[in-house]
């Protein structure tokens, strides 16, 4: 499996990273005590009381080499366009949210059968992508290409059948559609770059206005500014405009762990002077 039009940005994004290296380690740590390991970091639904910290651990725990190696190939071609323009802050916890996902729609549709596996928060990564890059080709076999937005809904419409007809075998359906599940309802009611979008359009068609502190409001109202007043105050907020949508067009380009220490004070700035407005 592969995909043009994007760049891998040169190497390995930080978190992605991260995650392959910590699975693969629990991989070998699950080898070495013959998988006895396993039933400690796997996620039972109903014994979720007795072991709570399940309900992460199970992302780390694969069933064999190859679960863990095709998990590990998707989250290296899908995750590093995510986590760079997102940040990694932000990657971090939609893959946690997916994988959380998981193991609720788990507790619903399986509440007795033990799950293990970066499936679910993967493919919410899998979601994720195909929404930011939806016409996207991606080649399965590096020969037939499929855009990113049909290949997710057929890898969606396969687990909810699946999940349905129960024939899954110990593939863990309804976790895969935990974390689309949990993907989408993220995306659509916290994307990083929905909020950043509307942040910019609510903050250009309200304007930023200096508000008085409390002192400022008990005296008596200031009067109002001269019309050479109200010009400057329009150009410092225009500025001011201007240098936002360069930072917010960079957090787009290159996520916000990109920006510098001037430029988080300036979104701090104006995200207080729009809450107080």
């Amino acid at each position: 499996m592969a995909y043009s039009g994007l760049s891998l940005g040169g190497g390995l994004t930080p978190w992605v990273k991260r995650l392959m290296v910590l699975n693969g380690l629990v991989f070998l740590a699950q080898l070495g005590t013959q998988y006895q390991l396993t039933q400690y970091l796997a996620f039972v639904p109903l014994a979720v009381l007795r072991q709570p910290w399940t309900v992460v651990t199970y992302m780390f725990a694969h069933g064999g080499f190859m679960h863990l190696f095709f998990n590990m190939l998707a989250l290296f071609f899908f995750g590093p366009p995510l986590e760079a323009r997102w940040g990694s802050t932000e990657f971090i916890k939609y893959y946690i949210v997916c994988g959380l996902g998981g193991a609720a729609l788990s507790y619903a549709f399986a509440p007795n059968a033990p799950i293990i596996g970066a499936s679910a928060a993967v493919y919410g990564v899998m979601l994720a992508f195909a929404m930011n890059w939806p016409d996207v080709p991606i080649y399965i076999w590096a020969i037939f290409p499929i855009p990113a937005k049909w290949l997710v809904a057929i890898f969606a419409v396969m687990s909810f059948v699946s999940m349905l007809d129960g024939r899954g075998g110990n593939i863990a359906h309804a976790a895969h559609l935990g974390g689309f599940a949990a993907g989408w309802l993220y995306l659509k009611l916290g994307s990083p770059t929905a909020m950043l979008s509307g942040f910019k359009r609510k903050t250009k068609r309200h304007g930023l206005r200096v508000v008085p502190g409390d002192a400022e409001r008990s005296s008596q109202a200031p009067p109002p500014p001269t019309p050479a007043q109200r010009r400057s105050i329009a150009m410092r907020e225009e500025g001011l405009l201007d240098e936002l949508d360069r930072v917010l067009d960079k957090i787009s380009t290159d996520g916000i762990a990109s920006l510098s220490p001037e430029e988080r004070r300036l979104l701090d700035e104006v995200s207080r002077r729009y809450r107080q407005n």
